[in-house]
């Protein structure tokens, strides 16, 4: 650097960096066609978007630009309408596709107005996972931004970065990044981790071997995203496929191997498919899928959806099962929060004893993020079955779940209690990056994806919230847990529904008192007062000193309109206010 340090200033701003697309390759294959266009676009044609939106080019550097802006939401705008512009029939550089990184933080600029520093690093390397035509943008970004601008942001995980120390937690518009997310933790995950090996589906009965081999790779492709698992990679799986399970075991120390053979009936594809305990050779389970053969490749998204979804579940409870065979270091913990968990919701003695083995899990190991979900989870529900006026309980169930996440920020299951918990304190923002970087790290988890349901349902939007819940059935048609058509029922019920609502409430496996009360509102509502008045007097029953003003208040609706369609409903079914 030339400049002294008297020239050298330091300020905070938003630092945007694009690139061309694959700009050596058009060059080798049409140089001035290839230069013409570049130049025109980054001379003429982005340094226009940028002044429009008060930024000021750094430095061209032939295929790419580095902008800074005195307002993170003047850089996102600008980078949306430039990807939105070269996304248009009427742009003038055809073929050219921008990848895009964005920053915010402190920045060195020198004396000839270049700038330097992490801020500026940072921003280099999120355009470079950055989709085609995509824009990556980080955590700081869209903290800054994501009150102002109505975009649809989605957090896609915390990316180590080359060259820079930490992870970054990237969010991305238009596009996803290229390449999966480091896997953090799951290199200390250790033995506790279950491994699975795909073997390579055989085709039988017409099917062409593209369509098999391909198959065979996205399943892998679908399980390795989940870090519960520890999955060989497809080359792997090709270069093992002849080699025996014993081997394997005693190899690789292999847990469970995943095989299968696809055929062809006529116009329908038949994928049957066994998951094997690898150290005693017994089937955990075997299953077929069929489906029309309308489109291929509908066909093979579909079964990896579906195959994904239900294999994801069988191996939870395959896990739990090889936990008692091949002890990890916190058995006695691990087996305290599966005692837990089989315990019934709604059975307040149950939800007792419950809760003294999730504590008993935590005194045997104050590490375990996930025995802190379960007992938060529990206290929030005695807080929201409670028709007093304290809120102490959630005040506790939210610093338990806050600790949960702290020492396990990558399960799910403990950032969706911390999520639920939040919805309860009105912190829907926060809650909904909580449900969806638990989605990215279980994509195809029906639970996860049924989470968002219950998220949108409470967030106004029913109908979104439906897509969502129904997306999990068709993972694995059998999943139905006990609170699945109750919140489905809630979702039309708001949405201004209250027949499908009804028939839903009616499915639950179980019927606690605010199910009771929501089917006591919807048959109000369809003019039903008899049937109202039956459910207002088991509500009654279950719990006398049930108020409609309260338990409306509890309910973690974001709009006060749906809370008001709550309150008049339960009023006109007779339940005390």
């Amino acid at each position: 650097m030339s400049a002294n340090n008297g020239t050298l200033k330091r300020r905070l701003t938003a630092i945007v960096v694009a690139d061309v697309v694959g700009y050596s390759q058009q060059m080798a294959e049409d140089e001035e066609g290839t230069f013409t266009r570049v130049r025109a676009l980054m001379h003429d044609e982005v340094p226009g978007y940028i002044r429009r939106h008060d930024g000021r080019v750094v430095k061209n550097t032939g295929d790419g630009v580095v902008a800074e802006f005195p307002s993170a939401v003047e850089a996102v705008r600008c980078s949306v309408a430039i990807q939105a512009y070269l996304a248009s029939p009427e742009r003038s550089s055809p073929g050219l596709l921008l990848r895009m990184g964005i920053n915010f933080g402190d920045i060195i600029v020198d004396g000839d107005g270049d700038v330097f520093g992490d801020g500026v690093n940072v921003a280099a390397r999120l355009e470079q996972i950055a989709a085609p035509g995509g824009i990556c943008l980080s955590a700081k970004v869209h903290e800054e931004v994501r009150a102002g601008l109505q975009l649809p942001f989605e957090f896609c995980g915390d990316f180590q970065l080359k060259n820079i120390p930490r992870p970054v937690a990237v969010y991305s518009l238009i596009h996803r990044p290229e390449g999966p997310a480091p896997r953090i933790g799951a290199e200390t995950s250790g033995s506790n981790t279950p491994s699975i090996l795909v073997r390579p589906f055989v085709s039988t009965g017409g099917v062409e071997a593209y369509f098999s081999e391909g198959f065979t790779e996205d399943v892998i492709t679908e399980l390795t995203r989940f870090t519960q698992l520890s999955v060989a990679s497809y080359h792997t799986s090709l270069r093992l496929k002849d080699v025996e399970l014993p081997k394997l075991v005693s190899d690789i120390g292999l847990d469970f191997e995943l095989s299968g053979r696809i055929r062809r009936m006529g116009k329908r594809i038949r994928l049957s498919c066994e998951l094997v305990d690898a150290t005693s050779g017994g089937d955990v389970w075997a299953e077929h899928y069929d489906s029309d053969d309308k489109d291929i490749f509908e066909v093979q998204d579909e079964l990896v959806r579906k195959i994904v979804g239900t294999v994801i579940g069988r191996l939870k409870a395959a896990g739990a099962e090889k936990a008692r065979r091949k002890p990890p270091a916190n058995l006695a913990a691990y087996e305290c929060v599966l005692r837990g968990n089989a315990l019934p919701l709604g059975d307040l003695a149950s939800e007792a004893e419950a809760r003294q083995w999730y504590q008993r899990a935590i005194d045997l190991d104050p590490t375990y993020g996930r025995a802190y979900a379960k007992l938060a989870h529990y206290k929030q529900l005695e807080w929201f079955r409670d028709m007093g006026p304290s809120d102490a309980l959630l005040d506790e169930a939210h610093a338990v779940a806050k600790k949960a996440v702290a020492l396990s920020a990558n399960d799910p299951v403990c950032l969706n209690i911390l999520g639920w918990v939040l919805l309860h304190l009105r912190d829907f923002d926060v809650a909904a990056q909580l449900y969806a970087r638990a989605l990215y790290l279980n994509p195809n988890d029906p639970e996860q994806v049924s989470y968002l349901g219950t998220l949108y349902t409470f967030g106004g939007e029913p109908d979104r919230a439906m897509q969502w819940f129904e997306r999990a059935q068709v993972l694995d048609p059998l999943y139905e847990p006990s609170w699945y058509w109750p919140f489905r029922g809630i979702a039309h019920f708001i949405a201004g529904r209250p027949e499908p609502a009804l028939v839903a409430l009616t499915r639950s496996s179980t019927m606690p008192t605010w199910v009771t009360a929501y089917m006591a509102a919807s048959s109000s509502a369809l003019g039903r007062d008899s049937d109202a008045k039956l459910y207002a007097a088991r509500v009654l029953a279950a719990t006398p000193s049930f108020s409609c003003s309260r338990f409306v208040a509890k309910e973690p609706y974001r709009l006060e309109e749906d809370r008001a369609t709550l309150l008049k409903g339960l009023l006109a079914a007779g339940l005390p206010n």
